[in-house]
């Protein structure tokens, strides 16, 4: 197992809500910094980005969506007082209920909805590439499409990237590290893909 990243576990919560903004990963973060100070300056933690589809009145959210905030382990009491809150996100309710922890398992193959990076898909893959060997971590990668995230003071850009022939410590040190920058945003937080398709 590679050394230097701290042990990571998901907390899950189930939604209540029907929708949320278009931008929601910004006032999402702001509302769990407020009520659970203790992550603030954390780089480490991640939010996993909802399942939502698109509509002119903002991202609609299934019945049965999650909340999934992947963080160290010594914080989960901390995040565990989230069940029962109600989070307040431009205007549209999100509670949260139902909290419970999750341990995170080596798949083969991991995939991230967005990695920031450059926004040239083959320098991409160079740095991405780059940063594995750093790791000492051997895989093979498939870049998909190219994502962006903005609010009215930060815009965010990278791709949608799988890392796959994985060897299990290796899965594990990528989704307890993650993979460059804004994991708050759900940028670069490694969740298990089971087949690889055509991401575009």
């Amino acid at each position: 197992m590679n050394t230097g990243v701290r042990e990571m576990v998901d907390a899950v919560f189930d939604v209540s809500s029907d929708r949320v903004p278009v931008n929601y990963p910004f006032a999402l973060w702001s509302e769990l910094l407020r009520l659970v100070p203790a992550l603030v300056g954390d780089a480490s933690v991640g939010v996993l980005p909802l399942r939502t589809t698109g509509s002119e009145a903002g991202m609609l959210l299934p019945k049965r969506a999650k909340l999934v905030v992947r963080l160290p382990t010594p914080l989960a009491a901390e995040v565990a007082s989230l069940s029962g809150q109600e989070l307040e996100l431009d205007g549209l309710a999100l509670r949260l209920t139902n909290g419970r922890l999750r341990e995170i398992q080596p798949y083969p193959t991991i995939h991230a909805h967005l990695v920031v990076g450059a926004a040239d898909e083959v320098a991409f893959i160079d740095d991405v590439a780059a940063a594995l060997s750093d790791l000492g971590i051997a895989a093979n990668l498939i870049c998909g499409r190219h994502n962006s995230l903005a609010d009215f003071a930060t815009q965010i850009h990278g791709f949608s990237l799988v890392i796959h022939d994985l060897k299990p410590e290796d899965s594990l040190h990528l989704q307890y590290a993650g993979l460059g920058s804004h994991r708050q945003y759900g940028c670069g937080v490694f969740v298990p893909y089971k087949v690889i398709t055509d991401l575009n």
